[in-house]
């Protein structure tokens, strides 16, 4: 979710793009440097390092998700484990704490 957000938002290179593909800002960029403007070697420059950071960005947000899609995983394992291990004094399960019963 905020992966797809951020890209989405970010995305500076490719917002207003034309028929070509190339965004409103990089266009910009183009026609300032076609009239002689430094200023337009320079926003190219911007739009280069910022969709380099948003794409690092990116990356570590999907690592992260991986992570906790992991950790989530194993965690449920380890619950089914814990409560299949444990059992009450009739032989029935005892869930792996109390707050399981509240979020049935």
């Amino acid at each position: 979710m905020l992966h797809d957000h951020l890209r989405k938002q970010a995305d500076i290179a490719g917002a207003g793009a034309d028929r070509t593909g190339t965004g409103s800002t990089m266009q910009a960029a183009a026609t300032l440097k076609g009239n002689g403007f430094a200023m337009g070697e320079e926003l190219a420059t911007t739009v280069e390092m910022w969709t380099s950071q948003v794409k690092a960005v990116l990356q570590a947000c999907a690592h992260i998700s991986n992570h906790l899609d992991f950790s989530k995983k194993l965690h449920a394992e380890n619950d089914a484990w814990v409560e299949a291990a444990i059992k009450g004094r009739d032989g029935s399960a005892i869930p792996v704490s109390r707050l399981h019963e509240y979020f049935k």
